[in-house]
């Protein structure tokens, strides 16, 4: 049964994750959970209501959800055997990469020397982590994003759509960099930044 993973969210995300599982052939997806009752079935798999996952300690889990702030509140309630999960075609170093339990990394991503990835993180399709970066947990590195060398992202931050991080530039927590930024300089906690070159807009809510 070690090889036998159930996912929870049956959403859009969950189907580039079950993409990743099928393309190594690895894991065997055994059930799928979701709070949503109306869903059972996602390309022939089968979707169930919430389980009692103390019933299932024995499975790897793996939170197919997108949203960084509820992949952290369902990782603290869970104490279960989360697992990462890396595709086939994405590039990871053999050089001093520690990659975080409950972490995807997509299709086409490229992760260099001496980079160290979170828990429960998001490497999508095609983006690009440079050498010596540094990835806390919950952060969703969007599609096509460029990370150069020692960049510093903190917790549960997004790095949107095709943006650009310069070099040793240090992001803070729970920051939302918006898709085609090119970030020039430090990014405060909780800030919204958009444009080339990236601005603040506005702080969220729990931020300043």
């Amino acid at each position: 049964m070690e090889n036998e993973l159930i996912l929870y969210g049956a959403s859009g995300h969950c189907k580039v994750v079950m993409d990743v599982i099928l393309s190594t052939n690895y894991y065997q997806i055994k059930t799928i959970l979701d709070d949503n009752c109306a869903i059972t079935s996602l390309y022939e798999y089968p979707v169930v209501p919430f389980l009692n996952y103390e019933n299932n300690y024995h499975y790897a889990f793996f939170i197919s959800i997108g949203n960084n702030e509820i992949r952290r509140k369902i990782s603290s309630k869970w104490d279960v055997n989360y697992v990462k999960l890396i595709h086939y075609s994405a590039i990871v170093s053999c050089l001093n990469v520690s990659i975080g339990n409950g972490t995807v990394v997509m299709m086409n991503a490229i992760i260099n020397p001496s980079v160290t990835i979170g828990t429960h993180c998001i490497i999508n399709s095609g983006a690009i982590v440079e050498h010596d970066c540094k990835i806390a947990d919950y952060v969703h590195v969007c599609p096509g994003a460029k990370l150069a060398g020692n960049v510093e992202v903190g917790e549960g931050t997004m790095i949107g759509l095709g943006s650009s991080i310069i070099q040793g530039v240090k992001i803070g927590k729970w920051v939302t960099i918006g898709a085609g930024a090119v970030i020039i300089k430090d990014v405060p906690d909780y800030a919204v930044v958009v444009g080339n070159p990236g601005k603040i807009i506005k702080y969220k809510d729990h931020g300043k």
